[in-house]
């Protein structure tokens, strides 16, 4: 049985990193924004993660900050939602191209 390599685990992480982007830049949907910038963050875990095991398995330095970044998203995702939920309250849609105070 093969086991499953570092380039194989970067490969998956890279796919979900740009998969992100594209539907942060592509989407207009606030909260389809918001779950593309958690598939950014959870393709940079799987970085730490894979080079903490495969390059310096005797450290935790990887697992400590994937910690903090699951952390940091989840406190980004609760204020992200109360944002989106008082946006929509006041202008009754979610689209960043209907709100004004949105566009630059």
């Amino acid at each position: 049985m093969n086991e499953i390599g570092l380039s194989q685990v970067l490969f998956v992480s890279c796919a979900l990193f740009f998969i992100g982007i594209y539907g942060f830049l592509t989407r207009r949907n606030m909260i389809t924004m918001l779950m593309s910038v958690e598939l950014i963050l959870n393709s940079v875990n799987i970085n730490f993660i894979a080079f903490n095991k495969y390059l310096f398995a005797h450290k935790l330095d990887g697992l400590f900050f994937t910690l903090f970044i699951i952390t940091i998203a989840a406190a980004e995702a609760s204020v992200a939602i109360a944002i989106i939920i008082n946006l929509y309250r006041n202008y009754h849609t979610i689209d960043v191209e209907e709100v004004d105070t949105m566009k630059f």
